[in-house]
């Protein structure tokens, strides 16, 4: 009966923090709408910074496919968007998973040391947002620009539409996602929940 009652508290748990996740990239993504990032070649969504969320949660995969896709239908996205777009989102989101999952014990600090969470290093942090950020950053730069240019069909060159869909990546996913982990890992409120999801295999 407890081992029910804990299933179900971690299944209402996952699903909240996806249907969390999936909000708040639809909200970002919508600023960026407003902001003119995501118009034609040029595409940076702020909301890609979630991208590095898969490393300590298994809920952001399904959140953030969900946020994609329920962005791209609201807003002015082709077909060949809302179908592809989030392919390209649920990709990144797999493989940053699997290599979080791989060296998230080694990548924070002691859950016992309390001065840690002030401790994390520039360049642990910048090491870590290469590792989650590679995978949204490589599956986007293949995948949309072939869609930007023969789904959509857009008159800019094809090596020009992947430089900018690929700097816009580097940009949201690295640079913003970046900023967005370094406060994950040294706050101590937000560093004692990835410990606490960890402990629940909220991200097992």
């Amino acid at each position: 009966m407890k081992q029910n009652t804990a299933l179900k508290r971690t299944s209402v748990l996952f699903i909240t923090q996806a249907a969390v996740i999936a909000a708040l990239y639809v909200v970002l993504s919508m600023l960026s709408e407003l902001l003119g990032l995501c118009s034609g070649v040029i595409q940076c969504r702020i909301s890609e910074a979630l991208t590095i969320l898969p490393a300590f949660f298994a809920s952001a995969i399904p959140g953030l496919y969900v946020g994609c896709l329920l962005t791209n239908l609201i807003s002015s996205a082709t077909i060949w968007d809302i179908i592809f777009g989030p392919v390209a989102t649920l990709i990144g989101a797999l493989v940053t998973y699997l290599i979080g999952r791989a060296v998230r014990s080694k990548a924070l600090p002691k859950k016992d040391d309390a001065t840690a969470t002030d401790n994390i290093s520039a360049l642990r942090i910048v090491i870590l947002t290469i590792m989650f950020a590679l995978p949204p950053i490589i599956a986007n730069a293949l995948i949309i620009p072939p869609v930007l240019k023969f789904g959509i069909g857009l008159d800019d060159a094809f090596w020009f539409i992947v430089v900018t869909v690929t700097a816009g990546e580097i940009i949201a996913c690295g640079i913003f996602g970046g900023i967005l982990l370094a406060s994950l890992l040294r706050n101590r409120a937000t560093r004692s929940l990835l410990f606490n999801n960890d402990k629940k295999k909220g991200i097992a």
